[in-house]
């Protein structure tokens, strides 16, 4: 929590310019494309990585699919996980995230100016309308990130289950499944120090669609989790 108090006082005569372009964005998203919406928060949250005294290592950018859409899988530590996102990919990119997210009036407007989606995990017609716009976006070239644990782990680097429904709209839509390892990025805000935290975001190998297709979602879940899992392993 320190750290995010330290992030705000070091923004703190940007952040009247930042909430009015958000504002902005939200009011004209019509006139604006997603790509810029989005790329206007990038530079942002870039900006917050090089002034809380991360020291954020990426890996394995170049495996990222240069064109089409794709499923972002990442294990999830905390708020930085999506930081940590912002600051490794260039292109446009998409989150699903919980709709707790939405008491934060500024953080609801932030999302909704890029047209993220929040869904509730308690309402059946709501998820199910949440993964069929992602598969419809995926196949139009849109990639998606969808937490596959569904809420942070609180212990560390270790995973909690994966969810096979999180994997449904890549399945539909016939796309490549991007694993991601997080690593440390909890410390982040964990933490109660402002000492320099060293973390680490791995994008592993893409898993094509010939490659799980013959996988049901339970099983591709448990498979992507394992991958994830041997890169903790090894880099922790």
């Amino acid at each position: 929590m320190i750290r995010l108090v330290f992030i705000v006082i070091r923004f703190f005569f940007e952040i009247p310019s930042i909430f009015h372009r958000i504002h902005k964005q939200l009011k004209n998203k019509d006139q604006i494309s997603v790509a810029e919406r989005i790329d206007t928060m990038r530079k942002i949250l870039r900006k917050a990585v090089k002034r809380a005294n991360v020291d954020l290592k990426v890996y394995g950018v170049e495996n990222l699919p240069e064109e089409g859409g794709f499923l972002i899988t990442p294990n999830h530590q905390g708020m930085f996980d999506i930081v940590a996102l912002f600051y490794a990919i260039n292109r446009p990119f998409k989150i699903v995230y919980k709709k707790e997210l939405r008491k934060i009036k500024i953080v609801a407007d932030a999302l909704d100016s890029m047209d993220y989606l929040a869904i509730d995990r308690q309402n059946l017609r709501q998820s199910i309308q949440v993964i069929r716009q992602v598969k419809k976006e995926l196949a139009e070239g849109m990639p998606w990130v969808i937490f596959p644990e569904g809420t942070r782990s609180k212990n560390g680097n270790q995973l909690l289950e994966f969810k096979g429904g999180s994997f449904k709209s890549a399945m539909d839509a016939k796309v490549p499944v991007v694993p991601v390892a997080n690593i440390n990025c909890y410390e982040v805000l964990d933490r109660n120090t402002l000492k320099k935290v060293h973390c680490q975001i791995h994008f592993l190998k893409p898993i094509s669609y010939d490659e799980y297709k013959d996988m049901n979602s339970e099983e591709l879940a448990m498979h992507v989790k394992k991958l994830i899992e041997r890169c903790i392993e090894e880099h922790a």
